[in-house]
């Protein structure tokens, strides 16, 4: 497929794989996780965020729009997602920025240049380009299309995945990718239904599968205060880890910075009372992983 929907293209990314990269971001996503911090990714379709600071109460963006999809109420702003075609009009003509469009529909040789333009950094680095999201294999065609150019590029690829997929989607990638970056959120799997809408059982099964096919894996491990921070879970996590023979483990303190996107996506935050993990229980999850003879990093 040599069309996708991303919503950023982020360079220098020194913390989704070895060296300097370029990350992709695809929109869409199969899990609602409580602590998303990207809600932006988890439709595949476009979306607007309206950011009602900037907004000066010119309604350019009302009478610009063909399908009469906006208007100004005694709210103020308000889109009619039902008639909105997302032409961009209205964002293109907003004189101060209220309005941005997030989802892009991109061609693979659009990617491909972008990702191209840091090649230096890349061989001076032992970077290269990931893939992620949301959940990149939920686009698998435009995914395949970008991991087969990147490779014939000679680019080293990674995809960050939730794992949360087919095998069959797994397997059709798993030889163009250098590297998995491989999400594990609970091990309880009732819980994993509560705090992000799927089981975990596809996941663990496919990450089981493709350590025993030899790939390289690097686990993340999110760590949220008071949903998968305790003893009994963190301990499951690294005898499964462990029982796959795996050895990189990355363990990510959940941070709050997302919850303004959720109020101008007009989508609810639901841990918004969690506070950010401190150092000393980062530090003591990172030992209980090291103790079970992990290599093991605090973010990233």
């Amino acid at each position: 497929m040599t069309q996708g929907i991303i919503f950023n293209i982020q360079k220098y990314s020194i913390h989704d794989g070895p060296g300097i990269r370029t990350t992709v971001f695809l929109k869409g996503c199969p899990l609602e996780c409580w602590w998303c911090h990207n809600p932006e990714s988890q439709k595949v379709k476009q979306q607007f965020i309206f950011w009602h600071n900037k907004c000066i109460g010119c309604m350019d963006c009302e009478k610009v729009c063909p399908e009469r999809a906006i208007s100004f109420n005694k709210n103020g702003f308000y889109n009619d997602k039902s008639k909105c075609k997302f032409c961009e009009k209205c964002a293109e003509i907003c004189p101060s920025g209220a309005l941005e469009l997030v989802g892009k529909k991109s061609s693979l040789d659009d990617v491909i240049k972008e990702v191209e333009k840091d090649r230096v950094f890349y061989e001076q680095s032992g970077g290269g380009v990931t893939f992620s999201g949301g959940e990149p294999l939920v686009q698998i065609d435009f995914l395949d299309s970008l991991l087969c150019a990147s490779k014939q590029k000679g680019l080293h690829t990674a995809v960050d995945t939730s794992g949360y997929t087919s095998w069959g989607n797994i397997e059709r990638i798993k030889d163009k990718v250098d590297l998995f970056l491989y999400d594990i959120k609970h091990m309880d799997d009732e819980k994993h239904k509560i705090y992000t809408g799927v089981s975990n059982q596809l996941i663990l099964e496919n990450l089981k599968k493709l350590a025993l096919d030899g790939k390289k894996i690097w686990v993340r491990v999110p760590i949220i205060p008071s949903i998968n921070d305790d003893d009994l879970n963190i301990q499951r996590t690294c005898e499964y880890i462990s029982s796959l023979n795996l050895r990189d483990v990355f363990i990510l303190p959940y941070h709050n910075i997302a919850v303004d996107k959720y109020k101008r996506l007009n989508m609810g935050y639901r841990i918004s009372d969690i506070q950010v993990p401190k150092d000393e229980l980062m530090k003591k999850i990172a030992d209980i992983f090291k103790g079970y003879g992990f290599n093991v990093k605090i973010g990233g």
